[in-house]
Formats: structure tokens, sequence, C-alpha cells
């Protein structure tokens, strides 16, 4: 394939010398610098938040049997819970679920030396989660909220007259949702 200079400068970006861009590239790049930094800080008062006991007693079906939300901990003082976007009968879990959960099993030795156990949670029945995992050649934790109001009481999961209503309660407040 023969590509000529005017096939590549179909976006419209102007095509400049390199003293320019590299002047371009480290204004960007302070702007990166200053996102991350302000990812930091928002990362640290996310670890700052008080915490919410819960009270309520969730059950999970797991690889090992039936346990307790107590009992995803594996002995750590933390608990990251990824609630996964399966549902009962869906083939696949959702593209952005999926997409995280490909970087978990290089993270988890990390989280793990750092008392943190992870959990992908999924409404899913056990069988139907296994089955999608061993596909993707996923290690990480998955259970099962099955049958559970787990989902619904952390309003990630929706009834259908919820959903019918036009709007769910989602990211602490009222908005529209359209998926199940």
């Amino acid at each position: 394939m023969n590509t000529t200079t005017t096939e590549l400068h179909t976006v419209n970006h102007p095509v400049v010398s390199r003293d320019r861009w590299i002047a371009a590239r480290k204004a960007l790049l302070a702007r990166e610098k200053e996102l991350t930094h302000l990812c930091d800080q928002v990362a640290r008062e996310r670890r700052a938040l008080p915490r919410v006991r819960i009270d309520k007693v969730y059950t999970f079906d797991t690889p090992e049997g039936t346990r307790a939300l107590a009992g995803l901990f594996e002995g750590r003082r933390q608990l990251l819970v990824q609630h996964f976007m399966l549902g009962p009968g869906w083939r696949e879990g959702c593209p952005r679920c999926s997409f995280m959960a490909d970087h978990i099993d290089g993270m988890n030795v990390h989280l793990a030396h750092r008392d943190v156990t992870f959990v992908a949670v999924s409404r899913a029945p056990l069988g139907e989660i296994e089955r999608f995992r061993r596909r993707m050649g996923w290690k990480f934790k998955s259970v099962s909220s099955f049958g559970s109001d787990f989902n619904h009481d952390f309003h990630v999961s929706f009834t259908p007259e919820e959903r019918a209503k036009g709007h769910v309660h989602y990211n602490y407040g009222m908005q529209p949702f359209e998926s199940e």
C-alpha cells in the first residue's frame, strides 16, 4: 500500500517542525502531570473516606461454596469489590467490565501486599460466571450474588419496575440508566 502525506493528513492536524511539536508536547505534558497530581489527590481523599458498617447478612456463591461478605476478605483488612456486570442468562460480561478485568490478575499480587482482597461480584449464577471467566482466562476471584439483595442494596442493579420509571438511584443520585 502506498500512503501519501495527504492521506495521513485527513484528520486535519497541521504538520509542524519538530521544535514546534516538542513545545506543544511539553505543554501537554505539563497538563498530564497536573492530571496525575489531581488523580493522586482524589485517591488520597477516597482512602480517607469514613467507613460504613454493613449489618445486613449477604451471602455469595463461590467456587469454594457459600460465603458471607466477611468471608470474602480472606483474612485481609480491606475488600475491593468490582460490581462486574454479568447478569443471569447473559452470554458475556459488559465490555467495559471485561476490559478492566483483563488487568486484574497482574494487579492482584500488589493488592494482596497492601492487605487488600479483590473480588468481582456478578448477578449471574456461579456456573455462568465461571464459564465466562474460564473463556477469558481470568484467575481472580469471581462470586455470584444471584438471589441476593447485594447488588440492589448497593444501587448497581435495578428492578424492572425501577427501570420502567426511566430513572434509577445510581452513583448516589437519581439518573437515567438504560442497562439492566
